[in-house]
């Protein structure tokens, strides 16, 4: 084994000299390279090398279908080291946590870990896209990175709720942030065995759950990276747990609404507030204002009205519906980090078409039939997290009728799981403290979770350490129109280069820009493009055509 870990050192330790993301390498494998990569098997404690393979380039491909746009898309990938392993439970009823690490052969001395998604349970294998990442641009591993994620400690099975993990206690608090802790110090350390050093500088990308994660790094760990970018991160988890299951309960009967009231709401969010854009194009510049302005009540059915004009209006149970979904969720008791609601959902965006986690209201509120209890695989996304998530993870109780729940009955258990899973500490001094940069993006459009919660959590932030304190090293950006995956509206943008330059040159990101890119290589075409702005500001229409970025400016 020591013979084959300095053939390895020997085999990559060359490319560790440079460390710029452009640099060249000419690092040339050994003959033997397989069996040096299979050299790294074994280990010893609780971290375990299950497999090392070499692996060959692979040329880019494109799927004909995906549940999302960059899900359809594999990116080319340079040679490389790929591993499997896995880190033993404490709890011997607690199963493994997984992990992937891919060690390129030509390595830039940095590395990006990857965030899951949703309940995890899947392996994060660091092949594809990071979240928002152009599609015609080389993938990190391509760019030298080595990259890595996890399953967080659990695997989903067939059939099973995704939440079922949860009931022991080891297995969520894994999912909650250890999984990612150890991970992270177990691919350290696979880097330093392979290539002779650690990693120069550390980087973090997740989405969703994966921000979430990546919050949870900042706030939990701030030591171990150096840049994270955290998109439409699910901050305050126990709220959005809940005030997803509220909104679920109000469309159980009447309260549902149906496609084509999907789009007449749609259309009035985009006849109220588009011309206030000061462009013709049909997207919603500013929801936050818009919100503010928009009134559900102008579509109430008049009196008699709602079985004749059928979709043509909205009635009392679907109006009651629509304003909790846009109300705060309040609990009856504080907690974690002093917060005792969750803020509502925004406007526009509404019928985004939906496709597995893509889309708007039908997609991730409404489903294609009201929900059902247990939940089905036709409810709305929300529906099922936070149902599961009530029975699973709060009342622990697989078979509790959810209509049923009171937050009353389970105040220490909601208090417990909110000190584990939300990320909403403001005090990110000491990540500022050792040079930590962090970059946060919502999608106003996203009805996975609130953007008004990101929003909130950094202006605590603001408030905590100083508006010009955390300018020094937080940015927050809000993507007009863009679902929760990506869609809707332009939403790629290359958030490694900005953070690697941020991190190591010192230069700090501005307004930025996003690009709707058609999932078509191998030019993938820009169909539009407009100004990512920090917030509190947005687009402005200048002149000009409304499918270029220059035709905006940023401003409040």
């Amino acid at each position: 084994m020591t013979r084959r870990r300095a053939k390895l050192c020997a085999w990559l330790v060359g490319a560790v000299a440079a460390m710029s993301a452009s640099s060249a390498f000419a690092v040339t494998l050994a003959e033997d390279a397989d069996t040096v990569c299979k050299g790294l098997i074994g280990g010893a404690d609780a971290v375990k090398i299950d497999a090392a393979t070499l692996l060959a380039p692979t040329q880019l491909a494109v799927a004909e279908r995906g549940p999302t746009p960059s899900g359809r898309i594999t990116p080319a990938n340079p040679a490389f080291c790929k591993v499997l392993g896995h880190i033993d439970p404490i709890d011997p009823k607690a199963p493994p946590i997984k992990f992937q690490v891919n060690l390129p052969v030509e390595w830039n001395g940095r590395s990006v870990q990857y965030g899951g998604g949703g309940f995890n349970g899947v392996l994060i294998t660091g092949l594809g896209l990071p979240p928002a990442h152009p599609f015609d641009k080389p993938s990190p591993l391509a760019r030298g990175f080595v990259t890595y994620g996890t399953d967080s400690g659990h695997e989903s099975k067939p059939g099973e709720p995704p939440q079922v993990f949860a009931l022991n206690d080891e297995a969520f608090e894994n999912f909650a942030h250890r999984a990612y802790k150890k991970v992270r110090d177990a691919s350290v350390a696979l880097m330093e065995r392979a290539y002779g050093k650690k990693p120069k500088k550390i980087y973090f990308m997740g989405s969703s759950e994966g921000g979430r994660e990546g919050l949870t790094m900042a706030q939990r760990y701030p030591d171990d990276f150096d840049g994270i970018f955290a998109r439409v991160p699910v901050i305050n988890w126990v709220g959005l747990q809940h005030a997803g299951t509220r909104s679920g309960l109000l469309t159980m009967g009447e309260g549902w609404i149906n496609p084509a009231q999907v789009k007449l709401f749609a259309d009035a969010v985009r006849t109220a507030c588009d011309k206030a854009d000061g462009s013709d194009k049909t997207l919603v510049h500013d929801p936050v204002a818009c919100k503010a302005v928009f009134k559900v009540e102008t579509l109430r059915c008049e009196a008699g009205e709602a079985g004749k004009a059928g979709d043509q209006c909205l009635t009392e149970a679907q109006i009651k519906a629509v304003s909790t979904l846009h109300g705060t969720y309040k609990f009856p008791f504080v907690l974690a980090n002093d917060l005792d609601d969750y803020p509502g959902w925004g406007v526009s965006g509404e019928d985004t078409p939906a496709f597995g986690p893509t889309g708007g209201w039908s997609a991730w509120w409404l489903g294609s039939a009201p929900p059902a209890q247990p939940p089905a695989p036709n409810n709305g996304i929300a529906w099922i997290y936070g149902a599961g998530g009530i029975q699973y993870v709060f009342a622990r109780d697989p078979k509790l009728d959810v209509t049923t729940y009171k937050v009353e009955d389970h105040k220490a258990r909601l208090i417990e799981v909110s000190s584990l899973m939300d990320s909403t500490d403001p005090d990110l001094s000491r990540f500022r403290g050792r040079g930590g940069r962090l970059i946060m993006l919502e999608h106003m459009a996203d009805y996975a979770q609130s953007p008004y919660a990101g929003i909130r959590y950094f202006e605590s932030v603001e408030r905590k350490l100083g508006k010009a304190e955390t300018a020094e090293f937080a940015r927050l950006y809000t993507a007009p129109g863009v679902d929760h995956v990506g869609s809707g509206a332009p939403a790629n943008v290359d958030m490694l280069s900005a953070l690697v330059d941020w991190v190591e040159k010192g230069k700090a990101p501005g307004d930025l820009e996003v690009s709707e890119q058609k999932v078509e290589a191998p030019s993938f075409a820009v169909l539009r493009a407009m100004p990512l702005c920090r917030w509190p500001s947005w687009p402005h229409y200048k002149s000009g055509p409304v499918t270029e970025a220059s035709s905006f400016t940023c401003a409040p």
